[in-house]
């Protein structure tokens, strides 16, 4: 049958088999579904279009992130067992279908159709594609795990920088309106699939038994934060460490999309009021260097997690990133280059924190279900993305009927990520190795073969 060119036992790679082709298969649906980030630019066109709210507008993209979680966590065992290739072209099928039946939606005028479209359909394809390659990079990659997961999740974070531009140029070639609009999300929807399936024909496994040339794995240290045995997701979110790296997770991404969502107009306020306020055009600016930022610091982050450790480099995001957030606090307005530094650092922690957790949930519970593990563990991503918004605007609004204007719209926020930051931080701190008692025994066949291909 067709269908078994998509079995995991069709995916194993020969003899030979570069594994720097693995990154680029990774890179494929990341970058895909990176499109994500870029979905405002179709929010203005479909308000004028169909005769929307702001709020009705932005429903198929919060719908999609909390699809995105919840495919991620419910999804995760079959990505495991199915196998990479197949997780691809499920997301692959799920991310163009999506844009195909928003197409749909829009050329009858039917919003509902477009948010059933773009945000339940599309957003399974975001959560099954955000962890399919995961695990298997993990598994190329043993020596450099925070490096290979970094260059993949990099293309998420990326994704908007190339579909941003994309989609606004041929919001202007097809034009606005309904028959526009649906053009365009026609295009998306053939571009990605045919972009996606790249990945999937790329994807492999290794074979059982293969280790990068001259490396050994790392002898058991007591002191080590890095596991030699395995844990299944189902004992994973029986430990502590689980729910403390979901804490970890769901601060730091709650302290990055505060700033990240509200880029544009808080920038705009800090400095209405001083002798150079910031246009709109320097505004939009600004965003795309926090965007530049979030990408890049899911590389550079990550990879250097592989020399410092994963303990230590959270310590720097949550640390460092209170300390950003308490200098913006400390200097409001008084200096742009300040401000901007400091929103800059923040996004890259932001980024290196994504990219980074797949290592830390390998160090602690091995590679056996570490992409089950990670999905389930997406579900503070979720949380994140409606917790950070939701403290930035609910302030922002409350301190504007109070009658306040410029920072102090948002410094009671800038203290309140401060909090999330340090309690993140004392998280870290208590993560420890994982109890035996959760490891899977020595005989269990499916840690004989992740221990043989790591």
């Amino acid at each position: 049958m067709a269908l078994s060119f998509l079995d995991r036992s069709h995916t194993v790679a020969p003899a030979g088999w570069s594994r720097w082709l693995i990154p680029p298969a990774a890179l494929s649906v990341h970058l895909a579904i990176g499109q994500a980030y870029a979905w405002s630019v179709f929010k203005s066109p479909l308000q004028d279009a169909l005769g929307l709210s702001g709020t009705q507008s932005a429903l198929p993209f919060q719908l999609g992130i909390v699809m995105l979680g919840l495919s991620a966590a419910f999804g995760g065992t079959l990505v495991e067992r199915n196998g990479p290739r197949w997780a691809m072209f499920v997301s692959a099928t799920c991310f163009s279908s999506g844009f195909l039946i928003s197409a749909l939606g829009v050329a009858l005028s039917q919003f509902w159709v477009v948010v059933l479209g773009y945000g339940l359909v599309g957003g399974v394809g975001l959560g099954i594609g955000y962890i399919s390659p995961v695990s298997t990079l993990i598994k190329w990659f043993p020596d450099r795990p925070g490096m290979a997961t970094g260059i993949a999740i990099m293309g998420f974070g990326g994704g908007a920088l190339i579909a941003s531009p994309w989609s606004r140029q041929m919001l202007d070639s097809f034009g606005t309106d309904t028959g526009g609009i649906a053009t365009a999300f026609l295009v998306h929807g053939i571009v990605y699939a045919v972009f996606m399936s790249l990945g999937v024909l790329l994807i492999r496994v290794p074979a059982d038994g293969w280790r990068p040339k001259g490396w050994t794995p790392p002898k058991p240290d007591g002191n080590s934060m890095i596991t030699r045995a395995n844990v299944s997701a189902r004992n994973a979110i029986r430990t502590p460490q689980f729910w403390l790296l979901w804490v970890i997770l769901c601060f730091n991404v709650t302290a990055g999309i505060g700033i990240l969502e509200k880029a544009d107009p808080m920038i705009r306020a800090f400095f209405e009021d001083t002798s150079a306020p910031v246009s709109v055009a320097a505004a939009s600016g600004f965003v795309a260097l926090l965007s530049l930022t979030n990408m890049l610091g899911r590389f550079v982050w990550s990879s250097t997690s592989d020399l410092v450790g994963r303990k230590n480099i959270y310590r720097l995001y949550l640390g460092a990133g209170a300390l950003m957030y308490l200098v913006i606090a400390l200097t409001t307005n008084s200096s742009k280059l300040v401000f901007v530094l400091c929103a800059l650092v923040i996004l890259s922690f932001y980024g290196g924190g994504f990219a980074t957790i797949p290592a830390y949930l390998k160090d602690l519970f091995g590679t056996y279900q570490v992409g089950a593990i990670h999905g389930r563990l997406l579900t503070a991503w979720s949380t994140a993305g409606v917790l950070g918004p939701l403290i930035v605007n609910a302030i922002a609004d409350s301190q504007g009927e109070a009658g306040k204007s410029g920072p102090d719209l948002y410094s009671t926020s800038l203290y309140v990520m401060i909090g999330l930051l340090v309690v993140g931080f004392l998280a870290n701190e208590l993560v420890r190795p994982v109890h035996p008692r959760f490891h899977e025994p020595a005989g269990e066949p499916g840690r004989a073969t992740a221990g043989k291909d790591a």
